[in-house]
């Protein structure tokens, strides 16, 4: 079961935080790049408003290919199976990986381009069909801490790219079109480690019918002797659903069965993106400088912020089936609240006293791995367990199309808005925290009222939780 997280993710989720972070480090190449492409072919210098907007379809594309591949990452996995997604999937990688590699050579900036979007594609794809896999192999006892590998891989390419995108590494100006290419590596070991892996016995057996191959992948997720258990599970599970075909995604908005569920989906992906982190990260050099570290050093003291992701998705990961859900989200959120009143008052008296940015710096941790624990780790995990077999696909559909949007909104659209808001004369500047501090407390105010606690129960007893919510106390 471990190494089945580890050969799902390496491919899938690890994709994502990975071509997220890397695009950062050769920004100023990449811009030199295409000046001299653009000088090259029409012999005049390139606009510097164009530039702008060059750079930004290039860095924001990668989310509008998120969008596409999170809107057919799930029909992909109910025609080729979760495992035959997942290594379809990658056969994208490689192909962006190669677009990307040789725009620079052949000084065709919309390789670049096009490159970036299909690696969108593969992560909005992966992040979808990863967890999907996860959630159904996994044993209930089990089920939290495994999901966890989709957040685990995530921070850790968030990680792994902020480490390969430094200067004596790959971030050098002559290594750049090599860094961004470097994302098939992950496909490729994905290729060579998923096919020892069987398909979803959930899969197999509910969408399929093939109950062999679903008994024979069980007892290579568990041993002989316990197989048996979650071979009922799925069987009671199929029988309720008595032969009901994969829905699609417009199915479940008309679906009363799902309501809470979907409300659930929505308010806790919409909850994740608009809960502050993105103006943490906005905010991070700002405060690192305040507190004295000079403008060389930042990206090397902005390992840490990436260092503290892994480990708060780690923590979470131990935690998550001994804890459960419901108390590590809505402590997650709690503590972000706090951590942004904290933030509210540094910021604001961080020129009075010398030991005032070493606070600020201290919360901006600390809200990092509060989230971490929280919003950050267990969004995901909760969408796996709250519908059944037939459902789950389109929610994980509808749940990625509504992260992706807010990412690219918040990438693309609004980032200008953002930095107005931060740092212009007028602006909120640190009170933006205020806003998020609403925002957490009302996330988890309905996580309390709306959701029950997952932990070591099966898809139907979940189901029957959100019986009263759906249909009323009859």
């Amino acid at each position: 079961l471990f190494l089945a997280v580890c050969a799902v993710g390496i491919g899938g989720t690890f994709q994502y935080g990975y071509n997220v972070s890397i695009i950062n480090a050769p920004t100023q190449h990449i811009h030199r790049f295409l000046n001299k492409t653009w000088t090259s072919r029409y012999h005049k210098e390139l606009n510097p408003d164009l530039l702008t907007f060059l750079w930004s379809v290039i860095a924001s594309i990668f989310s509008l290919g998120g969008l596409c591949g999170a809107l057919i990452g799930g029909s992909m996995a109910i025609r080729l199976g979760r495992k035959g997604a997942l290594l379809m999937n990658n056969v994208i990688a490689i192909l962006a990986s190669i677009l990307m590699g040789i725009s620079f050579p052949t000084g065709l900036f919309e390789l670049l381009i096009a490159g970036r979007f299909l690696i969108g594609i593969n992560a909005g794809i992966g992040i979808c069909v990863q967890p999907l896999y996860i959630g159904e192999v996994a044993p209930k006892h089990l089920r939290g801490g495994m999901a966890m590998g989709s957040s685990i891989f995530l921070t850790g390419g968030i990680l792994m790219g902020q480490i390969i995108g430094l200067r004596e590494l790959l971030g050098a100006e002559k290594y750049w079109p090599l860094l961004l290419s470097s994302s098939c590596f992950p496909a490729f070991a994905q290729l060579l480690f998923l096919p020892w892996f069987p398909e979803s016995p959930r899969y197999l057996l509910i969408d399929k019918g093939d109950e062999l191959s679903c008994a024979q992948a069980l007892k290579r997720f568990h041993c002989s002797s316990e197989y048996r258990r979650e071979m009922e599970d799925i069987q009671r599970e199929c029988f309720a659903l008595d032969g009901e075909k994969p829905k699609k995604p417009w199915q479940l908005f008309v679906d009363r069965g799902v309501r809470w569920q979907l409300i659930t989906v929505i308010v806790m992906t919409m909850g994740q993106q608009l809960s502050g982190i993105n103006a943490i990260y906005f905010y991070t050099t700002y405060i690192f400088e305040q507190a004295g570290v000079s403008a060389e050093k930042v990206p090397y003291v902005t390992l840490g912020t990436g260092g503290f992701e892994c480990l708060a998705a780690l923590a979470c990961g131990l935690l998550i089936d001994y804890m459960g859900r419901r108390s590590l989200i809505i402590g997650g959120y709690l503590l972000m609240a706090l951590w942004s009143i904290v933030l509210t008052f540094s910021l604001t008296y961080q020129e009075l006293y010398s030991w005032v940015p070493y606070v600020s710096v201290t919360s901006l941790f600390a809200f990092i791995l509060s989230f971490g624990l929280g919003p950050g780790g267990i969004t995901n995990t909760l969408i796996a367990e709250l519908f059944l077999q037939s459902s789950r696909p389109a929610a994980y559909m509808i749940g990625g199309t509504i992260s992706w949007i807010s990412f690219f909104a918040i990438g693309m659209l609004f980032r200008a808005v953002i930095k107005y808001i931060l740092f212009s004369q007028n602006g909120l500047k640190q009170y933006c925290f205020v806003v998020f501090l609403v925002e957490c407390s009302l996330v988890a105010a309905f996580i309390f009222l709306v959701i029950p606690e997952t932990k070591n129960k099966s898809f139907l007893e979940i189901r029957k939780e959100f019986h009263k919510l759906n249909f009323g106390r009859n």
